[in-house]
C-alpha cells in the first residue's frame, strides 16, 4: 500500500483540489493521510465529510510547519511506500499506478519521480533547462538546484528510517536537504510522464520566501559534517556552499543589512 501525506496550513481554498486528484486515482492501492498544521481557515470543517466516510485520515496539530506535518503524517503511515502531495498541487489521474508499476519492472529503485506540469499565475509555463529532471545518481546535480519536487516523489517507507525524517529545525529548504541526505546513498528513478499539476507563483509558499539560501547553507553544511559523502561529493557541497553564503551576503548587503554571524561549523 501506498501511503500519501498531504500536509496542509491554511489552504482550504485549493485543498479540496488536491484531495479529489487523490481520491480519483484508480490502480494502486493507497491510504491518504491529511496532516493540519494549526489552520484557521475551516480546515477542519471542510474535511470533516471525508473522515466521516472513511475516504481519508485526518491528523491535526499546532502550527509547526511543514516539516513537522510531513513528519507527523510519515510516522502515522502504514504503508510501504510514501508520496507526497502539496496542498496547493494535484495529480493527474493514473499517477500512483503508473509510477508503481514502472518501480515494478525497475526493482533496483527505491525511490522515483515523474514529470510535472507547472502553473504560475494561473498559466502554463515551460520550466527552464536547469530544471530538467534527471535519474541516476544525481546529487552533484541536486546540490546545485533542488531537481525533486515532494509532490512527485514516491518512496520506500523504510529509505526514511535509515536517512532520518524532514528536519523540523529548518523553516525553508527543508525538501533540499531531504533530497540531498537521499541522492547521497541512492539512486533516483525518472518515470517520464507529466503526471504533477505543481502550481507557483504566490506569495505565501516556501519557495517565495526570502532568505532560502541562509537554509540551504544549513542544509550543506549538515550534508558534510555527515561525514557520508565521497570525496568529488564533499568538494561539490562545499564550494556550492561556499557560493550559496557570497549570495546570501550579498544580498543582505543590498537590503542595507548587516552581515550573518553564521555558526562555526558554517
Amino acid at each position: 500500500m501506498i501511503s500519501v501525506i498531504i500536509p496542509t496550513y491554511n489552504r482550504a481554498f485549493c485543498l479540496e483540489r488536491a484531495i479529489s486528484s487523490v481520491l480519483a486515482q484508480v490502480g494502486a492501492d493507497f491510504e491518504l493521510i491529511v496532516v493540519d498544521d494549526g489552520s484557521t481557515d475551516g480546515t477542519r470543517e471542510l474535511l470533516k465529510p471525508l473522515v466521516v466516510t472513511g475516504r481519508l485520515r485526518y491528523l491535526a496539530q499546532p502550527n509547526r510547519g511543514v516539516s513537522a506535518a510531513r513528519n507527523l503524517g510519515i510516522r502515522a503511515a502504514q504503508g510501504s511506500w510514501l508520496a507526497f502531495l502539496d496542498s496547493d498541487d494535484e495529480w493527474r489521474s493514473g499517477k500512483l499506478a503508473a509510477q508503481i508499476q514502472d518501480l515494478e519492472i525497475r526493482p533496483e529503485l527505491a525511490v522515483s519521480q515523474c514529470q510535472e506540469i507547472w502553473i504560475r499565475g494561473g498559466r502554463p509555463v515551460n520550466p527552464g533547462r536547469r530544471h530538467r529532471k534527471k535519474e541516476g545518481d544525481i546529487f552533484l546535480d541536486s546540490v546545485r538546484l533542488c531537481l525533486i519536487s515532494p509532490s512527485a516523489v514516491i518512496l520506500k517507507a523504510e529509505l526514511l528510517e535509515e536517512i532520518g525524517l524532514f528536519d523540523e529545525n529548518l523553516k525553508a529548504a527543508e525538501d533540499y536537504d531531504l533530497w540531498l541526505r537521499l541522492t547521497a546513498r541512492y539512486p533516483v528513478g525518472l518515470l517520464d510522464q507529466a503526471l504533477v499539476i505543481r502550481h507557483g507563483g504566490r506569495p505565501d509558499q516556501l519557495s517565495a520566501q526570502s532568505g532560502l539560501d541562509y537554509y540551504r547553507v544549513q542544509a550543506l553544511a549538515k550534508i558534510l559534517a555527515s561525514g557520508l559523502l565521497s570525496p568529488s561529493q564533499a568538494q561539490a557541497a562545499t564550494e556550492e556552499m561556499l557560493r550559496r553564503k557570497a549570495i546570501y551576503e550579498k544580498g543582505r548587503r543590498q537590503r542595507g543589512g548587516e552581515l550573518t554571524v553564521w555558526p562555526e561549523s558554517l
